[in-house]
């Protein structure tokens, strides 16, 4: 284990689009922590990790890293999702903190097991949800924390996409084992972000469709919620939209917030930039700002513009550093990550069964 004051060493297992996308370049940016070893059995992926990270320590396998955990602080489960739950097992098992991509695990079952794990080692575990760093959501949950669109009553959040042809991959599979699909991949990010804004879900109806020619799970989903204090979450996610909505529509009883176009930091990310750069982070335009107003629509010129607050992925590997170091609160716990997949698991029942599922509301 690291001593005070030395940069927490960091295990990332998994080099795909998370890995080497995501959380590689994060890690590397936040001060406090380095990017020690990058797991994947890839040799063209342990080669791009060596070229991009310099020094890193490759590894083929996680098995390699359990027999080492004393040297290391940290381990970020960025690997399929069938894999998160045995993963964070083994790593909490062998002593360290764990970051896991989302979804968590399959269940809210599993994700309360990890918990529990983890609360009873006295170790960190935390679930990679940086869409609630994303600028739009920063911004929306400055007006609304602000009341400056009164009481809030319906939340309308649209992650859509236009992808007609198939990728391939698990993402895509239609084995229930791979936990694939858009409601337990973007779903995952509009049910955390709506839990964290308006609280527990007491009701869930959702409408989950196979669109696709080929397809083997859900590429276009609605999700329906209404929160045990009366605001009501209209949640879409789907690979099969030809017109992309606003991102936000928020409604409240003195105004409205529409928002469109996603925050810029994935886009970024993807092409090769990092935070620590010296470059504007997480910074849009003024033509991309959302408006506030009442009586009429954005696009005729209805609202006043408002100033985007930047995004800010950084924040949380940032906050991860302190929950390590200093015992501070984890960013996104596993806890809040369990009730998201009540939720998950509820859409899916409704979708299936057509019915609207009722939440236990937990402490």
């Amino acid at each position: 284990m690291t001593g005070t004051g030395s940069p927490l060493r960091v295990a990332l297992i998994g080099y795909g689009l998370a890995g080497s996308v995501f959380h590689a370049p994060l890690i590397a940016a936040t001060e406090g922590l380095v990017l020690d070893t990058v797991v994947t059995s890839s040799p063209e992926r342990q080669e791009q990790a060596r070229a991009r990270f310099p020094g890193v320590r490759v590894e083929a396998s996680p098995d390699r890293l359990w027999a080492r955990a004393d040297e290391l602080d940290l381990m970020v489960v960025a690997t399929p999702n069938k894999t998160h739950v045995p993963l964070a097992r083994a790593a909490l098992e062998a002593g360290t903190a764990v970051v896991v991509d989302k979804p968590i695990a399959g269940t809210a079952t599993e994700a309360r097991a990890l918990a529990a794990l983890a609360a009873e080692r006295g170790l960190v575990l935390s679930v990679f949800q940086n869409r609630r760093w994303d600028n739009d959501f920063l911004t929306l949950r400055g007006l609304v924390e602000a009341g400056e669109l009164g009481e809030v009553q319906r939340f309308e959040s649209r992650f859509e996409r236009w992808r007609p042809q198939l990728k391939g991959g698990w993402r895509e599979s239609g084995d229930p084992q791979e936990i694939g699909g858009l409601l337990y991949d973007l779903g995952s990010h509009v049910v955390d972000q709506a839990l964290t804004l308006f609280g527990p879900a007491a009701r869930v109806y959702a409408e989950s469709d196979v669109r696709r020619p080929g397809a083997r799970t859900d590429d276009d989903t609605f999700i329906a919620i209404t929160h045990a204090n009366g605001v009501r979450s209209h949640l879409y996610v789907s690979a099969t939209t030809a017109q992309l909505g606003p991102r936000f529509r928020v409604l409240g009883s003195e105004g409205g917030y529409v928002k469109y176009g996603l925050d810029p930091q994935e886009d970024a990310l993807r092409a090769g930039r990092r935070p620590d750069d010296g470059e504007p982070w997480g910074v849009e335009p003024e033509s991309m700002w959302g408006r506030v107003g009442a009586g009429e629509s954005p696009l005729t010129g209805g609202g006043a513009p408002v100033e985007t607050v930047p995004g800010d992925y950084p924040a949380y590997y940032a906050a991860v550093a302190a929950a390590v170091r200093d015992k501070a609160a984890p960013p996104v716990t596993a806890e809040e990550a369990a009730a998201a997949l009540d939720v998950l698991e509820a859409a899916r029942r409704s979708a299936r069964e057509g019915i609207t599922v009722t939440v236990e509301v937990t402490a």
